[in-house]
């Protein structure tokens, strides 16, 4: 299972961890089995852990004061989630995350965290290369908002992650999209007329 995350940080770095770096980040990680709709981040509660999604699938959202949910991510096999500026700030989480289907996860809490950046140079190197992709794909992610309609962003979307509309329902899809669940359909329906 440790497996994954060793492939993770390696395919990242483009370089091999050693057995000893290896053995030494695998203590710091603990392994957490949840069900389907199990919420694990909780807004305005502080969240002290990062996890490496192992198997599963999992989605980061808020709810506005309305009562809406929003999707802001949905995290698969090999990403890794959790709110960020609760496990960096100590303050509460922005976000709530919850699975989508039976998952399994990899916890590492803050403490542990600060001590694998000191002690293992390559994870510090992996986590910072993470943090800047992460904001980057942020930044897209806000400019398609802006610039794209909403079946440009849906296919985009389809486009990174094929089998996301296998894993993810479809009023979800749309939260993440910033549209209503029908507009999606009606966008789905005049893509296969096209085809």
């Amino acid at each position: 299972m440790h497996n994954n995350i060793r492939k993770n940080i390696e395919a990242k770095l483009n370089q091999r961890l050693t057995a000893a770096e290896f053995e030494k980040l695998s203590g710091w990680f603990v392994p957490i089995q949840l069900e389907n709709k199990v919420q694990f981040v909780n807004e305005n509660q502080i969240s002290r852990n990062l996890y490496f999604v192992d198997s599963g699938a999992t989605h980061t959202f808020i709810i506005d004061k309305k009562g809406e949910l929003h999707t802001v991510q949905f995290g698969f096999e090999g990403y890794w989630i959790g709110d960020m500026y609760s496990f960096f700030s100590g303050k509460p989480a922005i976000f709530n995350v919850e699975t989508l289907e039976p998952t399994t996860l990899f916890a590492m809490n803050y403490v542990d965290f600060e001590k694998a950046c000191k002690q293992i140079t390559k994870f510090e190197m992996f986590f910072r290369i993470l943090v800047q992709n992460g904001y980057l794909n942020s930044l897209q992610r806000i400019a398609s908002t802006f610039s794209e309609d909403a079946e440009q962003r849906y296919l985009s979307l389809i486009k990174k992650q094929p089998d996301l509309l296998q894993r993810v329902p479809q009023y979800l899809v749309a939260s993440y999209l910033g549209i209503k669940p029908q507009s999606l359909s009606r966008i789905r329906q005049k893509l296969v007329k096209k085809k």
